[in-house]
């Protein structure tokens, strides 16, 4: 949303949760498994850009598994509400942290490319928790808070928001 919040941090800040709930937040992993592993949720993920879009994407059914199985990430059920679909690249990929590299890369996608921690595939379509650059990148860089079917690039958004909403 603005940059307050470092989301550079190692595999225990996101096992846990971090941030300012009114601002800037990651409700942390070990929740988002136990939630999800009870019930059925939906995710919706919300973004704007410097220009004023607004887009999202929904996702009909999203869980994250546990941490002996890397905390890996299920979406499925895609509905483009304008943002196109750059998470289900991410489908059944564990989440990687600079210091717990999980990803499909040779190298640390947390790391060497997206300063940020995420389920990196072999890297990212999405990084909601890169660096935020106040739109000052073109988007060559990937270290950005980016959804890159939005634009088909990887330009910096002004704001991400991933929702989850039970399924009744």
């Amino acid at each position: 949303m603005d940059g307050e919040v470092n989301f550079f941090r190692p595999w225990e800040s996101y096992k846990k949760g971090f941030g300012n709930k009114e601002g800037e937040y990651w409700l942390g992993l070990e929740f988002l498994h136990q939630l999800t592993s009870r019930y059925q949720y939906k995710l919706r993920v919300d973004m704007e850009d410097f220009q004023g879009k607004k887009a999202y994407a929904l996702y009909e059914s999203f869980s994250v598994g546990s941490e002996a199985d890397g905390y890996k990430l299920h979406v499925s059920g895609f509905v483009n509400g304008g943002a196109g679909d750059s998470l289900s690249y991410h489908n059944g990929v564990k989440f990687s942290t600079f210091d717990k590299d999980q990803d499909s890369w040779s190298e640390s996608c947390a790391m060497k490319r997206t300063l940020g921690a995420f389920w990196y595939n072999n890297c990212d379509h999405t990084n909601p928790t890169g660096l935020y650059l106040w739109g000052k990148d073109d988007g060559s860089l990937y270290v950005g808070v980016s959804w890159y079917h939005l634009k088909n690039s990887r330009k910096s958004l002004k704001s991400i928001t991933m929702k989850m909403r039970r399924v009744m």
